[in-house]
């Protein structure tokens, strides 16, 4: 089968197409099919080991795994012995290793059923962007119905599912973005859209219970200036590929420390694979709570193209990779 292999870090020019063999699933596994994929930053991330302790668990000179994509949505083809809730032909989405490719073998509880209302390319853009802004919202800002919610990168591939998702637990929710995605994320649900090429949310006298920060291109002082004494912050992710290993490291420090000292909670968010997650949203895809917004599709040889793309830190939603060219 075909699939992107990369053996050592660097820019989108070491991921490679090359033949594999196709994986053969465990007991609690199946072989998928992939239809769909799509990027992440945490493929680049890993692409380019940066910051430099994502080499800690990746491989301190050369990735110890060498296949990218999480996102993924397909066909099972083949389910392990052990597997109780998937069977051949059922079309399923979900948070695995190694999407980039024909077919990928994982775990079943990774992936659940793809919501018949949406096509394999919507689907693949959910996991990733869905899981984080979910347990983000839900499990570290606790949202209430009613409470006000300021999503900072709201266009992004995880602000797009911020937004609805906060939309569908009763926030008012407000979403900075640039001009060109204005229309976009009032579109998706957010109540009040700032431009931030023309207005300075830290300037502003409105309060928040709840911030998810997804872009990190302003400073913890000016987000806990809009914060409510009791509120919430949620740092997730943010800078470049050129964004210093230090840089990250500063920020990440200081937000703990201060953390100790104030009565607002400040946190970060690490989004975990979970089956009743993946069905949680694709219930919310299905009622048309949560519409994936995709910005770019691209074919399985041009991983390099969208990798750098996303790199460019512009997309409007996800950026997704379609096997249709071998189909």
């Amino acid at each position: 089968m075909k699939a992107i292999v990369y053996r050592e870090y660097g820019a989108a020019d070491v991921l490679k197409l090359e033949e594999v063999p196709k994986p053969v699933p465990a007991g609690h596994e199946v072989l998928i099919r992939v239809r769909a994929a799509a990027v992440n930053p945490l493929d680049w991330h890993l692409m380019r080991g940066v910051p430099s302790f994502v080499r800690v668990f990746a491989g301190l000179q050369k990735p110890k795994r060498t296949r990218l994509g999480a996102d993924v949505a397909g066909e099972v083809e083949l389910a392990g012995a052990a597997v109780a809730g998937l069977k051949p032909g059922d079309s399923v989405f979900g948070a695995v290793d190694g999407a980039f490719a024909e077919y990928v073998s994982a775990s079943e509880s990774f992936v659940a059923l793809k919501p018949q209302n949406m096509t394999y390319e919507q689907a693949a853009a959910v996991p990733i962007g869905g899981l984080t802004a979910l347990q983000a919202l839900r499990d570290k800002g606790k949202i209430q119905s009613g409470q006000a919610v300021l999503i900072n990168g709201a266009s992004g591939g995880v602000g797009i599912f911020a937004v609805q998702i906060s939309k569908w637990m009763g926030a008012k929710v407000t979403g900075i973005c640039s001009t060109r995605n204005v229309d976009l994320v009032r579109g998706i649900g957010a109540q009040k859209v700032i431009d931030y090429t023309c207005e300075d949310f830290a300037a502003s006298s409105e309060r928040y219970e709840v911030i998810f920060d997804l872009v990190g291109n302003r400073s913890l002082a000016e987000f806990r200036r809009v914060l409510n004494p009791r509120g919430v912050f949620i740092a997730c992710g943010g800078g470049g590929p050129e964004t210093p290993a230090s840089h990250l490291l500063v920020g990440m420090i200081k937000q703990l420390v201060l953390g100790w000292f104030t009565s607002q909670q400040l946190v970060g968010i690490l989004a975990k694979r979970r089956k009743e997650d993946l069905e949680l949203l694709s219930q919310l895809m299905t009622s048309g709570d949560i519409t994936p917004v995709i910005d770019r599709c691209y074919n399985l040889s041009e991983v390099p193209q969208a990798m750098r793309y996303l790199e460019e830190g512009h997309a409007c939603g996800k950026v997704v990779i379609t096997m249709q060219e071998h189909n």
